[in-house]
């Protein structure tokens, strides 16, 4: 078998999504709706699986993380004391030949990163041509198109910095036109101004649609946790530190919702609430960064894709901010967020509702609101960067190719096929056997139509681990054919060993240790 080629374009990811069953375009009977999405039968298992490890991870190996699952809807009180009745806006322009909008900001960051870009190439091509004998530090600090580079980029930095913190639209608009900044659909310049976009869906509850009885689908999962904050402490048995976690859909009336499933106006957020004593959040934020990225890498996502993006612009309710960026097809994207969220939720819940959200701290014999650092992942953007990273198209040593998600076993959708050889002879029924014994440990799938290769291709492609083939010989040695999906080895064993070998294969515990 040749090397693996890393898929580098999103349209290969979508067709081969639709075409197995893992994600189709929402009501597409009707023409679909835009930034809406269905997962179908092994994006569903994907989906689940990615959630069940993240919460076993989370929640099952940490004595002091409890879950919730908060309501969709809350108090409307909830989200104006959270601030995101008045600050929860993106700054978007259009461009006028496209048609396209776009997020003002995003499109900054972007030609910021190939700026870096070009660094990086520098760094390369003189790495190459010195060898062991480059010195990457001192090259960073003399070479002139280095230095120049960066420091365009930290002049930028500033001016997007300050224009994002003074809410000045007219700036960040000046900003593109600066950067000489084009639409990628029409290549021109020809761009609107900037203007505020609140994120959020409202709709009416009750008999009566007044103003009075507006609520909104919430934009975030996190303040279900902190209005629960004191139920949660008074029934858990908690001491701080410790923290909530909670799955859940989120909505916001995304203007900009492109790349898949990348951006949506209906996702699931993975979250956990990390309350700790006032003064020690930086510790455990630094903590928490080298946990979760740690996870991610246990996803089977290589160091060279991942990285961390420190936020230029703090959100008005962060003392701390960092993304964990995946090298996704279309370039690196923020797969999840770890904020020091200080007290500023409860404090402001505190206020807002006249109710106490305090700890007392017997060992300081005093009470304070807790402050509070917040990972948030995107279950919606895990699921895409997981199908990026495991789909390969592999040239074999026969000249011939097979299309394969290579996901970590214990994410696949199906752990085993069982594959009777001929639709005869008793093969079907004990393959039936070997399927009734397997499926109470494990989703596995039966498949007895077609030629047995193409029924291996159909598997390499869906992720299946293991296909267990039975063929004549089965019936008087009782041994199958196993097949491990990665290497294509083929190996005989007993049939009796298959709940072990299977077993162990897809075991999530491996991946965490």
């Amino acid at each position: 078998m040749s090397k693996e080629n890393k898929v580098t374009d999103l349209q290969d990811i979508i067709s081969h999504a639709k075409e197995y069953g893992f994600v189709f375009p929402s009501s597409e009977i009707y023409d679909g709706l835009g930034a809406v999405y269905d997962y179908g039968q092994y994006g569903v298992e994907l989906k689940k699986n990615i959630q069940e490890y993240w919460w076993k991870s989370m929640v099952q190996l940490h004595e002091n993380i409890v879950g919730l699952d908060a309501a969709i809807f809350m108090h409307p009180k909830t989200w104006k004391a959270s601030g995101h009745v008045d600050a929860f806006n993106d700054p978007l322009i259009d461009n006028k030949d496209s048609k396209k909008r776009y997020r003002a900001d995003v499109l900054i960051e972007e030609a910021m990163t190939k700026i870096e870009d070009k660094i990086t190439k520098e760094v390369d091509k003189a790495e190459k041509k010195f060898g062991e004998t480059f010195d990457k530090a001192m090259f960073l600090q003399t070479n002139p198109n280095v230095l120049r580079n960066k420091e365009k980029v930290a002049t930028i930095e500033a001016r997007f910095k300050k224009a994002l913190e003074d809410s000045n639209m007219d700036e960040l608009k000046q900003i593109i036109v600066d950067l000489e900044i084009v639409c990628p659909i029409s290549g021109t310049r020809n761009w609107t101004e900037v203007r505020q976009f609140n994120l959020m869906f409202s709709t009416q509850v009750g008999a009566i649609a007044d103003e009075s009885e507006t609520i909104y689908l919430r934009p975030e999962t996190a303040q279900g946790i902190f209005v629960n904050f004191l139920n949660v402490l008074n029934t858990s048995r908690q001491r701080i530190p410790f923290g909530i976690a909670q799955v859940g859909k989120a909505f916001r009336n995304e203007v900009v919702a492109r790349q898949f499933i990348f951006r949506t106006r209906e996702f699931e957020q993975m979250e956990m609430q990390f309350f700790v004593r006032p003064g020690t959040e930086m510790e455990w934020f630094e903590k928490w960064k080298e946990t979760r990225m740690a996870w991610h890498k246990s996803l089977g996502f290589a160091e060279a894709d991942l990285k961390l993006h420190k936020h230029i612009k703090l959100a008005f309710y962060a003392n701390a901010a960092v993304d964990i960026e995946y090298n996704f097809p279309f370039g690196f994207k923020e797969i999840e967020g770890i904020h020091s969220r200080t007290n500023h939720d409860l404090t402001q819940h505190q206020n807002m509702s006249g109710k106490k959200l305090q700890y007392f701290d017997h060992e300081l014999n005093e009470s304070y609101v807790p402050y509070v650092v917040e990972t948030s992942i995107g279950l919606n953007r895990t699921i895409l960067a997981v199908l990026s990273n495991s789909y390969k198209v592999e040239k074999l040593e026969d000249g011939t190719e097979r299309t394969v998600l290579n996901f970590p076993p214990f994410l696949a959708p199906i752990k085993a096929a069982i594959l009777p050889l001929v639709k005869k002879d008793g093969l079907p029924e004990k393959a039936r056997e070997i399927m009734n014994e397997l499926k109470f440990d494990h989703l596995c799938f039966y498949d007895e139509k077609d030629s047995i290769g193409k029924r291996y291709r159909r598997q390499d492609a869906l992720g299946t681990p293991f296909c267990i083939t039975v063929d004549h010989d089965t019936l008087t040695d009782n041994k199958v054919t196993i097949r491990d999906r990665d290497t294509m080895k083929q190996e005989r064993v007993d049939i009796s060993e298959l709940r072990r070998i299977v077993g162990e294969k897809v075991d999530w515990r491996k991946a965490v240790k």
